[in-house]
C-alpha cells in the first residue's frame, strides 16, 4: 500500500504536470470526416478548412496527386492513368489506404510543423456503424498522426455544435443530414436516448437525378452535374414559384452532346424515394421516444444540420409529417465539426461523451 501511495504521488507530481504542459503546446483537432466534405477544428482557432473528402491517385503506383479541392476539380475529368476517389462511403471508411492519405495531407495542412507534440483528435462518427468500422477510423487518424483519438457520435456533435442544451434532463432531437447519412437522434443529459442511421444522404439523392435524366430524357449526366442541379433548383417541398434549369449531358441514343430543361418539379419528384427514407426514420425515431421526452419535443421541436438541411423546403417537409416545430442549424454544414471543436476545448465534456472502446 505505501508503494501505491508512492507512484501515485510522483503520477499527481511529476506525470500530470507534464501531460498538462504537452496539451497546453498541442493543437488538438476536431475532424467531421464526411462522405462529401472532411471540417477540421483546430483548438483555440475555430474552423480552420473545409474541402471535398476527395483524392486523386495515379494508377500506377497509387502515387497521391491531389487532395481535397484540388482533387474535386479533376472528378470526372481525368485521364485513364488518374483516378479521383471518395474514400468515404455512407459516412464509413470504404477505402482504409486513402482515408489515411487523405487525413494526414489535412492534419499537415492545418497543424503547426514547428510543434513537435502530436495533436490530439476527436473525430465525429455515424451511430450506427460497427465497432469495427470505428476502429478502422481510430486506426486512420492515429497512422495520419494523431496522439489520441477519441470518437464522438455525429449526431451529439452535430447537436453540441449547434447550441443545443444537451446536458439538461430533457428531451432534445437533431437529424443530421450529410453526404453519405442521415443521424436522427434524442438525446437527454449529455447522452442518446435513441437514434436511428440511415444510410441515405445526399448523395443518394445525387444518384436520383442521374437516374431519372437517364430514365426520362436518356440524357447521361456526372455525379457533379447532378450535386449542381439538386443544390439550383432540388426541394423537397412545393414551392411558391417552381424553377427551371438548363442541363447539359451526353445523349445515351445518339452518343451527342444533349442540352434539356427540367423544372424543380420534375426533381422533386426524382427525388422523393431517398426523402421519403429520411422521413421514414424520423417517424421511427419518433415512435419509440420515451413519453416525457417526446412531451419536451412538443415545446423544443427539432434541429436539423448537415448539408442536406439547406435543401429547400425540407423543414417544412418535416413538420407537416410529424406536427412539430422544426429549425435549421444557422451554420448547418459545419454544426458537426463546430461540435467536436466545443468538446475538444472542454475536457470534462470530452471524457463525458466521448465512446469507449468495449
Amino acid at each position: 500500500m505505501r508503494n501505491e501511495s508512492v507512484f501515485a504521488k510522483m503520477n499527481r507530481l511529476i506525470v500530470e504536470p507534464v501531460m498538462n504542459v504537452i496539451g497546453m503546446f498541442s493543437r488538438d483537432v476536431g475532424i467531421d470526416l464526411g462522405t462529401a466534405n472532411t471540417v477540421l477544428y483546430v483548438r483555440g482557432e475555430g474552423i480552420v478548412l473545409n474541402e471535398p473528402s476527395i483524392v486523386a491517385i495515379r494508377r500506377d503506383g497509387h502515387v497521391v496527386l491531389a487532395v481535397g479541392n484540388d482533387a474535386k476539380r479533376m472528378l470526372g475529368r481525368t485521364p485513364g492513368t488518374i483516378d479521383a476517389i471518395r474514400p468515404m462511403k455512407d459516412g464509413v471508411i470504404a477505402d482504409f489506404d486513402i482515408t489515411e492519405s487523405m487525413l494526414r495531407y489535412f492534419i499537415r495542412r492545418v497543424h503547426d510543423r514547428r510543434t513537435l507534440i502530436s495533436p490530439r483528435i476527436v473525430i465525429a462518427v455515424p451511430a450506427g456503424i460497427t465497432e469495427v468500422e470505428r476502429r478502422a477510423v481510430k486506426d486512420s487518424a492515429e497512422r495520419a498522426g494523431a496522439r489520441k483519438v477519441y470518437c464522438i457520435d455525429e449526431p451529439m456533435a452535430a447537436a453540441i455544435g449547434c447550441g443545443l442544451p444537451v446536458h439538461e434532463p430533457a428531451g432534445n432531437m437533431i437529424i443530421d443530414i450529410g453526404g453519405g447519412t442521415t443521424e436522427v437522434a434524442v438525446m437527454s443529459l449529455s447522452g442518446i436516448v435513441f437514434s436511428r442511421s440511415v444510410r441515405i444522404g445526399g448523395d443518394e439523392l445525387d444518384e436520383a437525378i442521374v437516374a431519372y435524366m437517364k430514365r426520362v430524357y436518356n440524357l447521361m449526366v456526372g455525379e457533379r452535374t447532378a450535386e449542381e442541379i439538386k443544390i439550383a433548383i432540388g426541394s423537397a417541398y412545393p414551392l411558391a414559384e417552381e424553377l427551371t434549369l438548363d442541363i447539359r449531358g451526353r445523349d445515351l441514343g445518339a452518343g451527342l452532346p444533349k442540352s434539356v430543361v427540367v423544372t424543380s418539379q420534375e426533381i422533386r419528384q426524382a427525388m422523393s424515394d431517398p426523402i421519403e427514407s429520411v422521413i421514414g426514420a424520423v417517424r421511427y425515431a419518433l415512435e419509440r421516444c420515451p413519453p416525457e421526452l417526446s412531451a419536451d419535443l412538443i415545446d423544443r421541436g427539432i434541429v436539423m444540420s448537415g448539408g442536406g438541411a439547406l435543401l429547400r423546403g425540407i423543414d417544412k417537409l418535416v413538420e407537416e409529417e410529424t406536427g412539430l416545430s422544426v429549425h435549421v442549424a444557422d451554420d448547418p454544414l459545419s454544426a458537426v465539426a463546430l461540435g467536436t471543436g466545443k468538446i475538444i476545448e472542454d475536457e470534462d465534456l470530452l471524457h463525458k461523451i466521448a465512446i469507449q472502446d468495449v
